[in-house]
């Protein structure tokens, strides 16, 4: 089997080489038409002092209308996007998100409201936050919710900074966070930025964390535990209980990364665990689309006790009226301009609404069905490291096709010429060479055969030519980029030929 027969349905069709901008149009090319104008020519000189003039610019390019659509257009379809294909992104839940929730954030009404309206004319933005805030409370059993938080890390930041305040409000003065290994990668940044020393807990064989080891660090040091549950594994703490005992015994609290919550909602509530905080990745469970950065948004939710320390302003009812309340004397403070990402604030009501509850626990179940299937299909081709049960996301790893020389990296390059954005690979770091696989809610049954089967095909290629994957893909634009240097020295400035 040589490269050439393999079949790979991937894209095959016409792939235009696009230039720059600056190689595009001809002198005197114009994208608009403006009517003259009854005030006269002014020379900028006469107004402005010379270092507040721009020189002229240099091979400035002229284009039309078409020129500049059709370009954009062009690169635009360079792009992988989840509008295309599947995305199957673990512990990223890179989901569909429905164009109606776009509509909704689009609404005049909400899209043009400014943050300085005062409140007695801002009254339907702050009902929505309000009632998005009781949602977020029914579905995870928190008591209370601060939609200020920009992203799923500044929630964490947030949270561990509640936590501090409270402690400090009781005159103690923590050192320690216990983190398991199975944690997000940015909670041990979120615990060093609040000042807190960061102590690793490992995982036993099950991919659990270490109940032994656990009892041993736990001590009066400890301002908490941040954990994952899921956990990044995709398996849930079934010690949680236990955990949360320990953990309250020795005046600890517990913090919860919610990014995974797409696997629990409407079927477990986080707050019935012994959780005290929790954040909420609203551009993850309850839409938005994710990635390159953002848009985002990171909810924290706490128990009572904690209520008074989340950041002001708070959106509270009165009545029929809605308000901000910055009366919160032992608050941590504002940790973002305004009121938060507003525009993802109505995207995850819009999600919520729609799906009502019963929609809620659909989608749950259809995440954790989906996970499990693929796991199932793939387990003979794939080794799974951790073979316990998988709630929304299973992690693979390529022990299996190394015996052949074909690495993880190896194989996600070649799913791209399967039509397939690869999946999260080398991450959770427990697992040596992981391939993780959250296929979500969103996907039918079709979708993942065809992605069974391109894995599948895969690990058959691996077997009898495994020399075929180093230079894989084979159909994309850019083959093996070095992404280290494009990361470290990105090229970010056209230079003229």
């Amino acid at each position: 089997m040589t490269q050439n027969t393999v079949h790979r349905p991937g894209i095959k069709g016409l792939i235009c080489d696009e230039p720059a901008l600056f190689d595009l149009g001809s002198p005197g090319r114009k994208a608009y038409s403006l009517p003259s104008s009854a005030i006269p020519d002014v020379d900028p000189e006469t107004l402005l002092p010379p270092d507040e003039i721009r020189g002229p610019i240099d091979d400035l390019p002229e284009l039309t209308e078409l020129d500049v659509v059709r370009h954009f257009t062009r690169l635009s379809q360079w792009n992988f996007s989840i509008d295309g294909n599947f995305y199957p992104l673990g512990s990223c839940t890179m989901k569909y998100n429905p164009r109606l929730n776009e509509d909704m954030a689009r609404l005049p009404g909400l899209s043009q409201h400014h943050p300085y309206v005062p409140e007695s004319l801002s009254q339907g933005s702050l009902q929505l936050m309000f009632e998005l805030q009781e949602y977020l409370m029914e579905i995870s059993g928190m008591d209370a919710v601060s939609l200020q938080p920009a992203a799923g890390a500044h929630g964490e930041m947030t949270g561990m900074l509640v936590i501090k305040a409270w402690l400090e409000s009781r005159g103690e003065k923590r050192h320690k966070v216990l983190m398991p290994d199975s944690a997000h990668g940015t909670n041990p940044a979120s615990s060093a930025l609040c000042g807190y020393d960061v102590v690793q807990i490992p995982s036993d064989a099950e991919g659990q964390i270490d109940m032994a080891k656990l009892k041993t660090l736990m001590d009066e040091d400890t301002a908490a535990i941040m954990l994952t549950n899921p956990n990044t594994l995709g398996m849930f703490e079934k010690n949680i209980l236990e955990i949360t005992e320990i953990v309250h015994a020795k005046g600890g609290l517990v913090y919860c990364d919610g990014a995974n919550l797409n696997a629990l909602m409407g079927m477990c509530k986080v707050g019935d665990t012994g959780v005290d905080v929790l954040h909420f990745n609203l551009h993850k469970t309850f839409s938005t689309p994710h990635g390159g950065g953002g848009p985002g948004a990171g909810p924290v939710g706490v128990k009572d006790f904690l209520a008074p320390f989340l950041p002001v302003p708070h959106i509270e009812r009165e009545g029929e009226r809605y308000l901000c309340n910055f009366d919160k004397p032992q608050s941590i403070g504002k940790v973002r301009t305004f009121y938060g990402n507003f525009g993802v604030l109505v995207r995850a009501y819009t999600y919520i609404r729609t799906l009502g509850p019963d929609g809620i626990r659909e989608a749950c179940e259809s995440a954790v069905l989906n996970a499990n299937y693929i796991k199932e299909k793939l387990k003979n081709e794939y080794h799974l490291p951790y073979p316990g049960p998988s709630l929304h996301e299973c992690v693979f790893n390529d022990k299996e096709q190394l015996k052949h020389g074909v690495k993880t990296l190896d194989i996600a390059k070649m799913l791209i010429d399967h039509g397939f954005h690869p999946p999260t690979v080398y991450f959770p770091l427990i697992v040596k060479g992981a391939l993780m696989v959250e296929p979500t809610e969103s996907e039918s049954k079709e979708t993942l055969d065809q992605f069974i089967e391109a894995m599948q095909s895969i690990a058959k290629e691996a077997e009898q030519n495994p020399k075929s994957f180093h230079d894989a893909p084979y159909l994309s634009k850019v083959s093996r980029p070095d992404e280290a240097r494009a990361a470290r020295k990105p090229v970010l400035r056209w230079k003229s030929a």
